[in-house]
């Protein structure tokens, strides 16, 4: 069975810093795309940023480009999002996702955590 397990979430003051990590019960890890998604009260959920397998290519949402960085360790199983220079509207449950197809902002995912909270104080 697989699992993605989301952490770090919490509270945060606007301008600071936070690292989100999912790890993955996911055999052949390195072979899938990761994704992380975000959801907003009362928005739908949407596409923050996807690493690539093998070449850890990345792409991210305009929002967050220059503030976030998605990596991942595959000798680990896990993949983190560093989220700097925070705003307001960056409040929202954010999800871990494996096993993603797509390109540009637009993937599906598989496999899905469910999700830690961030809340970002002004």
């Amino acid at each position: 069975q697989v699992r993605l397990v989301e952490s770090g979430g919490g509270p945060v003051q606007a301008g600071g810093s936070l690292r989100l990590s999912c790890t993955a019960s996911l055999r052949s890890f390195s072979r899938y795309s990761m994704a992380w998604f975000r959801q907003a009260p009362g928005k739908e959920r949407e596409f923050v940023a996807v690493i690539n397998p093998t070449i850890y290519d990345t792409d991210y949402i305009g929002s967050v480009k220059g503030r976030f960085t998605i990596s991942r360790n595959n000798a680990e199983n896990t993949v983190h999002l560093q989220m700097n220079s925070v705003k307001p509207e960056d409040t929202a449950v954010y999800y871990c996702a494996g096993s993603c197809i797509g390109s540009a902002t637009n993937y599906v995912c598989a496999y899905w955590g469910q999700g830690t909270q961030v809340t970002v104080s002004s």
